[in-house]
């Protein structure tokens, strides 16, 4: 019996999140784990400066975080995973950890963008580490190597 039964996949979208939905896709598979997918819209950058009459009309923004979701949940259909899809708006750092405890999840699955240190998802620059945050396990996936920066010198 696996020590991974229930993961929660996050998924953003970007090159990251492509890399943890497909990664975090095979070890479900593998591990033949219950699957959640979160897609969280970070709402920090609008909310903090946002003057509201130039704000973007709010159904916009819903649409598109739903969208979002709907595109990670389709992309592991297609793998034959039945995940339970959960959509939220607000700051990763705590959007994440209230979902990992409410889902009861024993792994998160994040992405890890190296060119901008950890601030993707695991740190924020006031918020302290997501790995402080929850009381499971996370994997942090580190997508192809060709994304990695190129070790050579010219």
């Amino acid at each position: 019996m696996s020590s991974f039964n229930r993961i929660l996949l996050c998924y953003d979208g970007t090159r990251e999140g492509q890399h943890a939905l497909k990664d975090g896709a095979v070890l479900a598979q593998d591990l033949n784990a219950q699957v959640h997918l979160l897609s969280v819209l970070n709402n920090t950058a609008w909310m903090q400066g946002a003057d509201i009459t130039s704000a973007v009309p709010v159904d916009f923004i819903n649409e598109s975080a739903k969208n979002l979701l709907d595109e990670g949940l389709k992309k592991l259909a297609a793998r034959g995973i039945h995940a339970t899809g959960h959509l939220a708006i607000g700051e990763p750092l705590e959007q994440i950890p209230f979902f990992a405890k409410d889902l009861n999840v024993d792994l998160v699955v994040v992405g890890h963008r190296r060119s901008h240190g950890l601030a993707r998802w695991w740190g924020g620059r006031h918020d302290g580490l997501l790995l402080d945050r929850v009381t499971c396990s996370v994997l942090v996936t580190m997508g192809a190597e060709a994304d990695a920066p190129s070790a050579a010198a010219g």
